[in-house]
């Protein structure tokens, strides 16, 4: 038996967390994507063991691209390759944003991280801040 592979999010300097910010275009918003660092951490190494990714979106509106640049449709599997990798989201809409990410290796075992982003005033400025579950 394996143990469930681990995704763990990158740490920013002084726990700080991630933001993306929005800024004016006449009436239009610009949405920059938010990075979210990850290391897939294995309970050890098995022959052949393979893992693949997908996410669902239960909140909001926006896209999440791999750092190849393959942007995820919801619910479909993609192969993890890398144990380093990164993910980009862009938030589409200005509402409450939340993302389910699933990492799952060949023998089932899945490991979810959940992703939320919020709609923020800071002097004048969008903001959208991120945080993890």
């Amino acid at each position: 038996m394996t143990p469930a592979p681990e995704l763990y999010k990158g740490q920013s300097c002084c726990g700080q967390q991630e933001q993306i910010l929005l800024g004016q275009k006449g009436q239009s918003r610009v949405a920059f994507p938010a990075e979210i660092r990850c290391t897939l951490k294995r309970g050890g190494e098995f022959a052949d063991t393979r893992y693949t990714i997908r996410y669902f979106q239960s909140d909001g509106k926006g896209l999440l691209k791999n750092d190849n640049g393959t942007v995820f449709k919801p619910n479909d599997r993609y192969p993890l390759t890398k144990e380093v990798f990164r993910l980009y989201y862009t938030s589409l809409s200005t509402d409450r944003q939340t993302i389910d990410v699933y990492v799952e290796d060949s023998f089932g075992k899945v490991q979810q991280l959940t992703f939320s982003f919020n709609n923020e005033r800071e002097e004048g400025k969008d903001k959208l801040a991120s945080s993890r579950h």
